[in-house]
């Protein structure tokens, strides 16, 4: 990656990555011309405290299989490789010591818009990304100090429901064939 390089910044615990995931990493590779959108599966979301996901060799997996088409997604390991939770404040430091002067994007949904001003640090994180948001409903509003790019688009996937259905012998039409078909092989969920 050059110096000059757009880098989407996307974490999340991925349990599983769903189509929702790749969809709004799409809209934001393309609305903010990125050269790659890096997928950082968490190892202990400080935001669920309690919760205990798949295995994060498991959720890589599915990771790059959702992504396997997209010559711009990058899988990244760094946070199940920090002890702790995962403290994004903390990845994108590092993301920004990994890539000097790339810009840095930080994707996420508005409903975590929203919750940040109770993550920790956030204003270490505003220091070094720029917050890509997508509005579902109404527009996130402007926070001092943030910056923020609003990006459109909506997707009903969600983790838990697929994770319910899962558990209950069924399939899903929001997983990635590849993700499906390697669940079921894997057991994983049911």
């Amino acid at each position: 990656m050059s110096t000059s390089s757009r880098i989407g910044i996307f974490g999340g615990t991925f349990d599983p990555v769903h189509l929702g995931h790749i969809h709004l990493a799409t809209l934001a590779k393309e609305t903010l011309d990125l050269d790659e959108v890096r997928f950082l599966p968490c190892r202990i979301s400080p935001h669920k405290p309690g919760s205990a996901p798949a295995g994060g060799e498991d959720r890589c997996e599915m990771l790059r299989l959702a992504t396997a088409d997209l010559p711009w997604a990058v899988v990244d390991d760094f946070e199940l490789k920090t002890d702790g939770p995962s403290y994004s404040y903390q990845t994108a430091e590092a993301m920004a010591e990994r890539f000097p002067g790339a810009r840095l994007f930080w994707i996420m949904g508005g409903d975590q818009w929203d919750a940040l001003p109770r993550w920790s640090r956030p204003d270490r994180l505003a220091a070094v990304v720029e917050f890509a948001v997508l509005a579902r409903g109404a527009a996130p509003q402007p926070r001092d100090g943030f910056r923020m790019h609003v990006i459109q688009g909506d997707h009903p996937a969600s983790a838990t429901e697929i994770r319910q259905s899962l558990s209950k012998g069924g399939s899903h039409p929001w997983l990635h064939t590849g993700v499906a078909e390697w669940m079921l092989e894997k057991k994983l969920y049911h």
